[in-house]
């Protein structure tokens, strides 16, 4: 049998050389936990982009994608979701549709960006009667350029506001789809962007 000194010299000996061993092997040992989230300021320039789009009646043409660019001079809202036809996605987009006039108005473009398919969003939109489009990003490369995209392989829910001149007007890089207020704080940097 081992002594009691010999038990704690061998317990001191494991913990000054086996756990700096097995802190190295964890290779989340000593890294931060938070995400970073970047992508354009309110005030900067909205990064422009293609994407090819479908509605409720169909998938757009391909050689005519949705072109951001193209929009200038128009407010745009940028709406990425994680997936068609989930609850939050669901209940954000049937909000967005139902409050359509007094949210955004005729003038305003808007747009659900997503990972799905252009048939998935089709059957998407006309079950929930959409009047925009959504676009369809499976790689997520639009997505990382506004801090949308996610590790999951699904987007994070974020809302953009891009004013006429081309810059950012209102970010939410948080939105909660089940809480009204971020729909007022929404209509309300839709309106300052419109000069209302």
């Amino acid at each position: 049998m081992m002594s009691l000194r010999a038990t704690a010299l061998v317990a001191v000996v494991l913990s000054v050389i086996a756990v700096p061993w097995l802190q190295a092997q964890d290779s989340t040992a000593g890294r931060p936990t938070a995400v970073m989230v970047s992508g354009p300021d309110v005030g900067r320039r909205a990064p422009t982009f293609r994407l090819p789009w479908a509605n409720r009646e169909g998938v757009g043409p391909a050689d005519q994608p949705y072109d951001l660019a193209l929009d200038r001079g128009k407010t745009v809202v940028l709406a990425f979701y994680p997936r068609d036809f989930t609850s939050g996605c669901t209940a954000e987009m049937k909000t967005f549709a139902a409050q359509y006039d007094s949210l955004f108005g005729p003038e305003v473009v808007v747009v659900g960006i997503s990972t799905d398919s252009l048939e998935t969003h089709t059957r998407f939109a006309s079950s929930l009667g959409l009047p925009f489009r959504l676009l369809s990003d499976p790689r997520q490369e639009v997505a990382r350029r506004y801090a949308s995209n996610d590790r999951s392989g699904y987007m994070r829910r974020t809302v953009y506001v891009v004013g006429p001149d081309g810059k950012v007007q209102y970010r939410n890089t948080r939105f909660n789809a089940l809480d009204p207020s971020q729909y007022a704080e929404l209509g309300a940097a839709i309106r300052r962007s419109r000069g209302g």
